[in-house]
């Protein structure tokens, strides 16, 4: 059985960096102003201490719960009424990218129908539920860390390939978190940031992981797909309880509907975890149980990986990274406190699968 919340009340006693004081401590501090508000210096606040008072060093800082000074009007005009978060403390209204349903009702049985996609006989009569799966890929990233990596590596395989983000579970929730995708959307190398299931906050947002892979395929012309966990992914000393199970879930979307799917590996040099040296077991796991093929990208050079996944069902593609081009580009170039240098093998994966998703 889980536990309590444990909230505190504090104050803001400074904004950038947010800090604030609780019980005559100051402390660092996280707001989702998109969901709260925006914070003032003397603010009331009402946070959560668990990860900061825990020491975890993936969120270790409070987080703003809500803010009693001007937080209590919020609220926004419209029609939207699908809940995400529902029936939690932060349940909010959205309005879902996915489809509608009138799209894919079918004629009856024996009956020739035609639909806004063409035309045929008894059952679904479209030409192709799903019309742009010949040219869409997804490359399904294992955590947050693979994410500018991948999506540099794309454009520069690709410049004019629209390249999205759908975030999904696995690691922080709230979509605004993510330094990395407000670096990448800056800079053009993401088109757009889908949140799903109890991700929030993006510039979409959705209810499931197929409902945001279609609509991206077929509604908001994406050219590719990067999926994958936001920052922070949730980690355990078990074989399936983490954060990084949620590429399963991720790469069953992506085949239910025929996309072409592509796995970039959680690799490390210098991980001092001896599960996740080499091929990471979150990865290995994840290949061992998918129900279907997919394709690998293993950098050039990495031989003994590559041969560790001969025996898989699973298709093995090489590719080079460019390390050194990656280093220069002025985006994040660390991971759990390593550095590009310390581990290249990490960064070498998601730029090898990018390279990939760009060819």
């Amino acid at each position: 059985m889980g536990g309590r919340l444990k909230l505190r009340r504090g104050v803001v006693v400074s904004t950038d960096p947010l800090e604030v004081e609780v019980d005559g401590e100051r402390r660092r501090a996280w707001a989702d102003e998109v969901l709260l508000g925006e914070m003032r210096k003397g603010d009331e606040v009402v946070v959560n201490v668990a990860a900061l008072d825990l020491g975890l060093g993936s969120g270790g800082f409070d987080v703003v719960h809500v803010n009693l000074t001007r937080g209590l009007e919020g609220g926004t005009e419209g029609d939207a009424h699908v809940m995400k978060l529902n029936y939690t403390p932060l349940q909010h209204p959205i309005h879902p990218v996915e489809r509608p349903v009138a799209w894919f009702e079918t004629p009856d049985i024996g009956a020739k129908g035609t639909t806004e996609r063409g035309e045929g006989e008894s059952g679904r009569v479209m030409d192709d539920i799903h019309p742009q799966v010949a040219t869409i890929r997804v490359a399904v990233l294992p955590l947050h860390g693979h994410l500018a990596p991948a999506a540099w590596a794309a454009a520069q395989a690709a410049p004019r390939l629209k390249v999205g983000y759908v975030q999904t579970g696995g690691g922080a929730l709230p979509g605004s978190l993510s330094r990395d995708v407000k670096q990448l959307s800056e800079r053009g190398l993401l088109c757009g940031h889908i949140t799903v299931g109890p991700a929030y906050g993006g510039e979409h947002e959705a209810l499931s992981v197929v409902g945001a892979l279609d609509a991206a395929a077929n509604e908001l012309g994406w050219d590719a797909i990067l999926v994958g966990p936001g920052p922070g992914i949730i980690g355990s000393d078990t074989a399936y309880g983490h954060g990084g199970i949620a590429a399963l879930d991720n790469a069953h979307a992506a085949l239910s509907l025929g996309l072409s799917t592509l796995i970039s590996p959680r690799l490390s040099s210098a991980d001092p975890r001896d599960r996740h040296r080499g091929l990471s077991h979150h990865t290995r796991t994840v290949l061992d149980l998918l129900l279907a093929p997919v394709d690998v990208v293993i950098p050039e050079g990495e031989t003994e990986i590559a041969s560790s996944l001969e025996s898989s069902k699973h298709r093995i593609h090489f590719a080079q990274p460019d390390l050194t081009g990656y280093a220069a580009s002025g985006l994040p170039t660390t991971t759990m406190g390593r550095s590009l240098k310390d581990d290249p093998l990490f960064f070498a994966a998601p730029l090898s699968a990018g390279t990939l998703l760009g060819s």
